[in-house]
C-alpha cells in the first residue's frame, strides 16, 4: 500500500564518482492551498544544485524549460555555482520552439549561451556517444502535454536509453502533466517515434514518472534521478498549478491546446478534415470545404458529450493542407476539463461526419493510413472505423488495456 504521508527519501547514489538523486518513495505533497507548484528546476535551486556540483552537465531542453519566475533553465544552470554546463540538446521544434512540426532541427552553436546544440530531431533522434562525450550528467527539462504521440516522450525515452548505454547519469526535472491523471487509449503493438512505448495515448503521468516507467523496462537500467515538484497533486488542472504556460510547440499556444491536440489530433492524420492548423485555433476546429456547418454542429451537440460544446463556424487556413481553402464545420469549446474525454472526440467527430456526409473518403490514401496507424499504435482502430463501427464501439476498443496500465504504472507515481 502506498504511503503518501511520509516524505520522499532522496538518497545519494554513487555512480562513477557522481552523486545523483534516486527517489525511493512517494513525495509528501502539501495541500494546494499551501503554495503553488514549484517545478523541478526550482526545487533543484533550493538545494543549491547539489547533485550537479563539480559535474560536466548536458541539458535537453527547449523554451519551456524555465523556473516558476520565467528564467530559462539554460541560464540558471550556466550561473549555478560549481556546475559546468557544456552542451545543449534540441528536441523537435528546436531549443527555442520555433521550428515547424516534422521539420528537421540542425546542430549548431547557440549564440546566447555559446554552447553547442546537438539535434535530437535530425540525422539522429538519440544522443550518440560523440554527442555525449565529456558529459557526466544529462539533465532533461521539457514541458510536455500528456500525449503519447507528442515526440518529447520519445526523446525522453531515447535519452534515457543512451545514458544507460554510455553509463551516464540521467536526471529529470519534473513538470506537471497539463491533462492531469486521467488515462485514455490503447496499449500499442506498433512502435515508432510517435508511439515509443506500451503506454496509453493519454498516459496520465508526469515526465519524471514516465522516465521511471521507461527505466524499469530496460534490461540494464540507467542511473536515474527525478527532481520532484513541490505542491503538486496528480489530478491538478494547469490553472491550479499557478504556473504560466509557455507555448510547447507552434501549434500548442495555450494550456487548453493540450486537450484539443488529443481531441482532434488523430483525425489530423487523415486527408479530408481540417482541424484548424494554419488558423488562430489549432486543433480547436473540425470541418472541410463544403461541409454543412449547421448540420455538423447540431449532430455533435445532439450527442451531449460531457465537457464539450460545438458551434457552427467557417475559416480559411493560411498554411497547411487546406491553405487558402474555405472550410466549414465546428468550433469546439472545452466547457469542463474534468469531465471531458479528450481522445473520444476524435471518434465522435469521425462518426458525425460519416452521418451527415457519408461520401467523405477518410481512408483513400495509403500514406495517410500508415501514419494514422503509427499514431494509434496499431491498425486495429482504423479497421474498426472502416467497418462502420459506432463511436461508442470504437471508444471501448480504444480503451482496451487502459485500466491495467493504471494499476501497473502506479508503482512509478511520485505524487498523491
Amino acid at each position: 500500500m502506498r504511503n503518501f504521508g511520509r516524505i520522499a527519501v532522496l538518497r545519494l547514489v554513487s555512480f562513477v564518482g557522481l552523486a545523483v538523486f534516486a527517489a525511493t518513495a512517494r513525495a509528501q505533497i502539501p495541500a494546494p492551498e499551501s503554495g503553488f507548484v514549484q517545478p523541478g528546476i526550482d526545487v533543484l535551486a533550493t538545494r543549491d544544485f547539489d547533485i550537479l556540483r563539480g559535474q560536466r552537465v548536458g541539458l535537453v531542453t527547449n523554451q519551456t524549460g524555465k523556473t516558476r519566475g520565467g528564467r530559462a533553465t539554460i541560464d540558471v544552470l550556466r550561473a549555478a555555482p560549481g556546475v559546468q554546463l557544456v552542451a545543449l540538446y534540441a528536441p523537435e521544434h528546436g531549443v527555442r520552439g520555433e521550428i515547424a512540426a516534422g521539420a528537421h532541427v540542425k546542430s549548431y552553436h547557440d549564440k546566447a549561451s555559446g554552447l553547442p546544440v546537438f539535434s535530437l530531431y535530425g540525422a539522429t533522434r538519440k544522443p550518440t556517444p560523440a554527442m555525449l562525450r565529456g558529459v557526466q550528467i544529462l539533465v532533461f527539462d521539457i514541458q510536455e502535454i500528456g500525449a503519447r504521440s507528442y515526440t518529447f516522450c520519445a526523446t525522453l525515452k531515447n535519452c534515457l536509453e543512451a545514458c544507460a548505454e554510455q553509463k551516464i547519469a540521467f536526471v529529470v526535472l519534473d513538470r506537471p502533466n497539463p491533462l492531469g491523471s486521467a488515462v485514455e487509449g490503447n496499449i500499442p503493438t506498433q512502435f515508432s517515434f510517435v508511439c515509443p512505448a506500451p503506454i496509453p495515448y493519454r498516459h496520465g503521468l508526469t515526465m519524471g514518472e514516465l522516465a521511471r516507467f521507461f527505466n524499469a523496462r530496460l534490461k540494464t537500467p540507467a542511473t536515474l534521478g527525478v527532481v520532484p515538484m513541490l505542491n503538486y497533486r496528480r489530478a491538478m488542472t494547469w490553472a491550479q498549478t499557478g504556473l504560466s504556460w509557455t507555448k510547447t510547440s507552434p501549434n500548442i499556444p495555450l494550456a487548453r491546446s493540450a486537450y484539443f491536440y488529443q481531441a482532434t489530433g488523430l483525425l489530423g492524420e487523415l486527408p479530408p478534415l481540417s482541424i484548424g492548423i494554419g488558423t488562430p485555433w489549432p486543433f480547436e476546429l473540425a470541418g472541410a470545404p463544403g461541409l454543412n456547418a449547421a448540420k455538423f454542429a447540431q449532430e455533435l451537440n445532439r450527442r451531449r458529450l460531457p465537457g464539450w460544446d460545438f458551434e457552427a463556424f467557417a475559416w480559411t487556413p493560411v498554411k497547411g493542407r487546406f491553405a487558402r481553402k474555405r472550410c466549414s464545420g465546428v468550433k469546439i469549446r472545452l466547457t469542463d476539463a474534468a469531465l471531458a474525454q479528450a481522445t473520444r472526440l476524435d471518434f465522435e467527430i469521425f462518426d458525425a461526419v460519416r452521418r451527415i456526409a457519408p461520401k467523405t473518403a477518410f481512408f483513400n490514401s495509403a500514406r495517410h493510413n500508415a501514419m494514422f496507424d503509427k499514431v494509434c499504435g496499431s491498425g486495429q482502430i482504423r479497421r474498426a472505423m472502416q467497418l462502420g463501427q459506432s463511436a461508442s464501439e470504437i471508444w471501448r476498443l480504444w480503451n482496451n488495456g487502459a485500466a491495467n496500465f493504471v494499476k501497473q504504472s502506479s508503482q512509478y507515481w511520485m505524487y498523491e
